[in-house]
């Protein structure tokens, strides 16, 4: 649309996710903002207009409406969005609750189904409850060592 001296980087921040489906891991992309898109642009009228009669856009983060420009984010704003997640391991997606029944799919424990008795979201792990020996016994592991059952 001719914008491109004005409007120059359009950016959906995501982060990386480890997904668990019938027990395979994989990568999956998920939105850190979902409905969000960081627009980089110098604010004029005519850039203005583009973004806003894009098709899909609504509305814009510290706009009061009734076609008032919204207000830019601060420098250290747009750095926290998009710090560098170089070297990160992927996170597990967090949806585990106590007592919940799962399965461990992998470790020396693989194939044991038991319940979810404590979740450390810092440390990411659960501890779970399993029957052993005719008896219930603590283990603790990972996020990622575990499945939900259905």
């Amino acid at each position: 649309m001719g914008m491109e001296d004005k409007i120059f980087q359009i950016i959906v921040p995501t982060e990386e996710e480890l997904e668990i489906k019938n027990g395979k891991k994989r990568v999956v992309q998920r939105k850190v903002f979902p409905g969000y898109v960081l627009v980089e642009m110098i604010m004029t009228d005519d850039s203005w207009y583009v973004v806003r009669n894009t098709p899909g856009v609504t509305g814009f983060v510290g706009s009061s409406g009734g076609g008032s420009k919204p207000v830019p984010l601060l420098p250290g704003e747009v750095h926290s969005i998009l710090r560098d997640n170089t070297g990160e391991v992927a996170k597990p997606r967090v949806n585990y609750a106590v007592g919940e029944v799962v399965r461990i799919i992998e470790g020396a424990f693989a194939d044991m189904v038991g319940t979810v008795e404590g979740v450390n979201a810092d440390q990411q792990k659960l501890k779970v409850l399993v029957s052993m020996f005719g008896r219930e016994t603590p283990l603790e592991v990972d996020y990622g060592q575990v499945e939900k059952l259905a």
